[in-house]
């Protein structure tokens, strides 16, 4: 299964090939970026820390916004020459730091803003926040979410319709998508999980978690290029993983026309440094 295939080797995949990848994964919707102006003073002058920025999907929506710096922490060499090829060079507004989070060598209560979109998982949780702490000065705000292609409370006949290809797999990821009440029981867990570690670091106050539910309409060769994208995809065995793209692309066409919408749901995790 993928799920048993080592945690560096899934991180890894995304720097294969930084175009594909940047074309094919959704943005996040604008509703994240207000929330993050209104709650978190995201603006003019804010100076902001990302984690794990990837091919700069984030970066650039968090750039439109008209912060006086952007930080950006990749350990991907592959990423980090993306980044600096396609994101805006003015003097002193965006620095790309090319080590692991955990080693950078970052002035502490420096950021008004820290935040880390679809990459926070791959880091030791608690460790990475008390860092996270450190770096923010008093006042300042940690952000953190994540895209999930598929929504447990709300039903979907896509979502019904994949089932059988990843059980066929064995992937262990197929009903993650699904509205069954294993679903839900882990979004509820993983909620609560990263609320608690945020709170067990002591350093944080106003924790909250806000979801937020919109819809994506993709094409057949869309959902293929973005199912690819997934890591857990991506490092199956290049046999199984075509059979699972090619079932993927035939579920859009055959079942839905050649068009699919698909129940997004976007968990948005804020915290105030004390």
């Amino acid at each position: 299964m993928a799920g048993r295939v080592p945690k560096a080797r899934r991180k890894g995949v995304f720097g294969r090939d930084p175009i594909a990848y940047d074309r094919a994964r959704l943005e996040y919707p604008g509703r994240l970026y207000d929330l993050l102006a209104h709650r978190c003073g995201l603006g003019p002058g804010t100076r902001v820390l990302e984690i794990g920025p990837g091919t700069g999907i984030a970066t650039r929506a968090l750039l439109r916004r008209g912060p006086a710096s952007v930080t950006l922490v990749e350990a991907d060499t592959r990423l980090v020459r993306y980044l600096r090829a396609t994101l805006p060079t003015e003097e002193g507004r965006v620095t790309v730091v090319p080590e692991r989070f955990e080693a950078a060598r970052l002035p502490p209560a420096r950021y008004d803003l820290v935040v880390a979109a679809s990459s926070f998982h791959w880091l030791p949780p608690r460790k990475a926040l008390r860092k996270v702490a450190r770096l923010l000065r008093p006042g300042g705000w940690w952000a953190v979410w994540n895209n999930h292609h598929g929504d447990p409370y709300r039903p979907s006949a896509f979502q019904a319709r994949l089932q059988p290809l990843y059980a066929d797999l064995g992937t262990g990821r197929g009903w993650t998508y699904g509205q069954s009440a294993r679903a839900r029981l882990q979004d509820r867990r993983e909620g609560e999980r990263r609320l608690a570690a945020v709170a067990s670091v002591g350093a944080f106050d106003r924790i909250s978690r806000t979801d937020l539910r919109w819809k994506a309409t993709l094409t057949a060769d869309r959902v293929v290029r973005l199912w690819a994208t997934f890591s857990d995809v991506a490092v199956l065995p290049p046999a199984r993983r075509r059979r699972l793209l090619a079932g993927v692309g035939r579920v859009v066409r055959e079942g839905f026309g050649g068009r699919v919408t698909i129940p997004m749901v976007t968990p948005l995790y804020t915290a105030r440094r004390r």
